[in-house]
């Protein structure tokens, strides 16, 4: 099992926190950052092997991460062109990386809780986690569920849809067809649009199970209001001695 986090945006939405450092090093309290929350919580259920792409701030990230003393296996792959691409080419870039096992892959900004991830694991299958509870987003990802299955993810889809996070747990023979149409993709000249605009065209190919999380935490973070939102419900839960680990 391997875990792609997926670090090589610009986080222009967060303002002035950005400036000099990628998204993920955000501060969420506790002497937390978005990234070294993810990190403690891989290596707390027993995962080593982090494939992680970077972009912006690439040198600052890397040295961050070694600060973290953390006893895991990092591989970095820069995405040179991380200004005029989106994620799907830094996926494209780390392929090489990614072809001999499962993969859970998230992107850098998400803030979620340990257990969720555990139950992502005890799942025999490839899903992607999504909220009953919570209202479709206007911007962020949807998934449409049909027959029990995800067909399409995306920000347009609203019909039959779920509020989606981009958090996956994928076996690899599922993996390796997203990963070959996102290699297509790339190749052919499709390098500025979401990962999930190649799995909406093999969909049918494979099954990828709707995960539900419900209302535990499981968010990313694209603007200051979303992180005020998850500060305060990692801030209240600590508060009501019930802290998200």
């Amino acid at each position: 099992m391997k875990v792609l986090i997926l670090n090589s945006g610009l986080g222009t939405r967060m303002g002035s926190l950005t400036k000099n450092q990628p998204k993920c090093m955000t501060d969420i309290g506790s002497y937390e950052t978005i990234l070294s929350r993810q990190l403690k919580i891989i290596k707390t259920i027993g995962i080593t092997e982090i494939i992680m792409t970077t972009g912006f701030s690439h040198n600052v990230l890397e040295e961050y991460i070694h600060t973290l003393n953390l006893d895991l296996n990092y591989t970095f792959v820069y995405n040179p062109r991380y200004a005029i691409t989106n994620y799907i080419y830094s996926i494209y870039l780390a392929r090489d990386y990614l072809l001999d096992s499962e993969v859970i892959m998230m992107h850098g900004d998400l803030v979620f809780e340990q257990q969720v991830l555990l139950n992502l694991l005890d799942a025999d299958l490839s899903v992607m986690t999504v909220s009953s509870t919570r209202p479709l987003p206007s911007k962020d990802f949807k998934a449409v569920v049909e027959k029990g299955l995800i067909t399409k993810v995306g920000v347009e889809f609203f019909e039959q849809a779920y509020a989606a996070q981009p958090l996956y747990k994928l076996q690899q023979e599922d993996w390796l067809v997203w990963l070959n149409k996102i290699i297509s993709y790339c190749e052919n000249g499709l390098v500025d649009c979401y990962a999930e605009n190649a799995f909406n065209e093999i969909s049918g190919q494979i099954k990828l199970f709707p995960f539900d999380v419900k209302n535990q935490l499981c968010a990313e973070i694209d603007n200051l209001d979303d992180l005020e939102t998850v500060k305060k419900a990692l801030s209240e839960a600590k508060e009501e001695g019930n802290e998200i680990e």
